[in-house]
């Protein structure tokens, strides 16, 4: 196998600190607020409840605020339920077993063993092998009450934040992690058309590999909808609108397929010859536009409407050509095809009514207009557009 060239290799390097940039930029409210919990929950125990080392009150927050979206409410009552389980553990070793040797080994073994006995989530027995470490570690049974107040504490601020000030938006969630990998599947499809305009073999088996990757995001994407789900079971506010995440979660499905017919597209053109893909490289950019166009504005339905009609142009062309059967360029319009009905199947098109519109040239209705949040958060957002352009 060849090795790559020093211009992909920096490609790669570049690609990679850029999606690092991403990560960072998108997890910074997280962090600040995992920050801002933590502090504030030792504030509380350390200045009003005046505890001298109130490090489970930081530790409890810090845990659930930095948790995924949409998970952080269920990972606070697991954390109370390990640290209580800990601290229990932990007291009555110190009690019956003294500071002698082994006792750490009985703590952490006795803490996880009724953990994962209790609950399945592996975060319990952490926390609760935590707790009876720090207990242990310690070795002051008098406090045992009030390290459990700690925790309760940090558990408490981390609850009031995630619960009451910044709620999780279960269709934000979505539109998230739908953005990510589109964006993610359109790097690739832009690469593989840089490929074959610099006729590149390296940067054509570069295409592939990014999409490949982009199963991570899918994986991401597949979490975010479960928790979409469960926020929404959960939460009055978005317990009315459940079908409307059921039918979103099941339009970002769809993206498993996209990708799927993209990286075989991509691979096609990795193995083809300069003559065979040439003619292929407008279409393919094109569609890494259109997926770039819906990454970057989800929510407006005239984006995806003007997605669909562009991919079935370009679907529509590609079988008005007359491509010999069985040639490299055939193989490569057929690929074309896939990639442009799945297109149109993510904007909103039935599947079956895709595969229509394309065998038929014609779309038989409009794209159907994505799910918007619930209305409180759009007044919410009206409310501050019209601010901000009076003031202007």
């Amino acid at each position: 196998m060849r090795a790559p060239s020093p211009r992909t290799v920096g490609r790669r390097a570049r690609s990679g600190l850029a999606a690092a940039g991403r990560r960072a930029l998108a997890d910074w409210w997280i962090v600040l607020q995992a920050t801002t919990g933590a502090s504030l929950a030792w504030g509380i125990s350390r200045y009003l409840l005046d505890h001298p080392a109130p490090f489970f009150a930081p530790v409890a927050a810090i845990i659930v605020l930095i948790a995924n979206l949409g998970e952080r409410g269920v990972n606070a009552v697991r954390i109370v339920v390990g640290v209580i389980l800990g601290l229990l553990v932990g007291d009555i070793v110190l009690i019956t077993m003294g500071t002698g040797f082994g006792v750490m080994a009985v703590a952490v073994f006795a803490s996880v063993a009724l953990a994962r006995a209790i609950a399945d989530p592996p975060l319990v027995a952490v926390q609760s092998a935590v707790s009876a470490i720090l207990v242990i570690a310690v070795g002051d049974v008098e406090n045992g009450l009030e390290r459990l107040v700690d925790a309760l504490v940090g558990t408490g601020v981390a609850l009031v934040f995630t619960q009451l000030l910044f709620p999780p938006e279960p269709l934000g969630l979505l539109r998230r992690a739908e953005r990510a990998a589109l964006a993610a599947i359109a790097d690739g499809l832009a690469t593989s058309a840089r490929a074959i305009a610099e006729d590149d073999d390296d940067l054509a088996g570069q295409a592939v590999g990014e999409l490949r990757e982009v199963r991570d995001h899918l994986t991401e994407l597949r979490r975010a909808g479960r928790a979409s789900t469960n926020v929404t079971r959960r939460t009055l506010a978005w317990r009315a609108r459940a079908t409307v995440i059921v039918r979103e979660t099941e339009d970002a499905g769809h993206l498993d397929l996209l990708n799927a017919s993209c990286v075989m597209l991509a691979r096609l053109v990795a193995t083809t010859g300069s003559d065979a893909r040439r003619p292929v490289e407008e279409p393919v950019r094109e569609l890494a536009g259109l997926l770039d166009a819906l990454a970057r504005d989800l929510n407006d339905a005239e984006t995806r409407q003007r997605a669909a009609d562009r991919a079935l142009e370009i679907a529509t062309q590609i079988a008005a050509k007359e491509v010999p059967d069985e040639t490299d360029l055939a193989a490569l319009a057929h690929s074309l095809g896939l990639v442009a009905t799945d297109v149109i199947t993510f904007a909103g098109v039935d599947q079956d009514d895709a595969i229509a519109a394309v065998r038929e040239g014609a779309l038989k209705e409009r794209v159907p207009a994505p799910p918007t949040a619930s209305p409180r958060l759009l007044g919410r957002l009206k409310r501050l557009k019209r601010l901000w352009r009076r003031r202007r």
